[in-house]
């Protein structure tokens, strides 16, 4: 089976089931527009805007983790994915092809998130190539992640509870919810743990212009897509993500 195919057939199954993705793009938007004013009260000139709007952009792109994972799931779910594990594509490959149509899904989620920030808001993006940089290596992070999700749980439910929990739980550790200042000592310990706290260090520092924090920041954001990329990988390879009844 070619790449050209697996593509193909991995963005049709995304396209027929359009809710997650336009849920991911309207929600970010209208949080956005009622927080804006809280954030701005809180943080003086511009820094209320770009806090709220690359915190939203952040924890609702963790939570479209669900737009990769089920993407594994529901073929495994319907028992097609044991046919596409039996031709020759590798493992590597197969996920590639999975990848592609959602890093389109993600990447239109960024830019819409940003450009609305910018053009409602008069949101100042310093340096519009770093700010690419930073969403394409954020982007590629979400998906490793949840290919792994997709790889390793079993059921729908079981999906949903890691992206709505813990998706929630890692935006806000990483202080895309809440400036990092203003969280408990511990939570500010443990923030350099979550991939949210370096993709909201990445998001700002290329709005400011800061070349070293934000390369900093996605380079560690690389590392994460490669450790879950090889993870879902050799999961895959093992046979234990073939189809079974959920």
């Amino acid at each position: 089976m070619s790449f050209v195919v697996l593509v193909r057939h991995n963005a049709t199954l995304v396209l027929r089931e359009p809710g997650p993705v336009i849920s991911r793009l309207a929600q970010p938007i209208v949080l956005i527009t009622l927080m804006r004013p809280l954030y701005t009260a809180a943080v003086p000139g511009s820094a209320g805007t770009l806090d709220v709007v690359t915190g939203m952009q952040v924890m609702f792109s963790m939570l479209a983790l669900s737009v990769v994972g089920s993407a594994i799931l529901t073929e495994r779910t319907w028992r097609t994915w044991d046919r596409v594990r039996a031709t020759s594509a590798r493992p590597s490959v197969m996920l590639v092809a999975k990848a592609v149509p959602a890093f389109g899904v993600l990447l239109a989620q960024q830019a819409v998130v940003l450009c609305f920030g910018v053009l409602a808001f008069g949101m100042r993006m310093a340096d519009a190539w770093l700010a690419v940089l930073a969403v394409v290596c954020w982007v590629l992070a979400l998906l490793g992640i949840g290919a792994t999700l997709g790889a390793l749980l079993r059921s729908q439910s079981e999906l949903n509870v890691a992206y709505d929990i813990g998706g929630v739980l890692l935006s806000a550790l990483g202080g895309a919810l809440v400036p990092l200042s203003r969280l408990p000592g511990w939570a500010r310990a443990m923030a350099p743990g979550s991939p949210a706290y370096w993709a909201v260090s990445a998001l700002r520092s290329a709005a400011s212009g800061s070349v070293g924090p934000t390369l900093r920041a996605c380079l560690v954001l690389l590392a994460v897509a490669l450790v879950f990329g090889a993870l879902a990988c050799w999961r895959i390879s093992r046979g234990w993500s073939r189809s079974r009844l959920l």
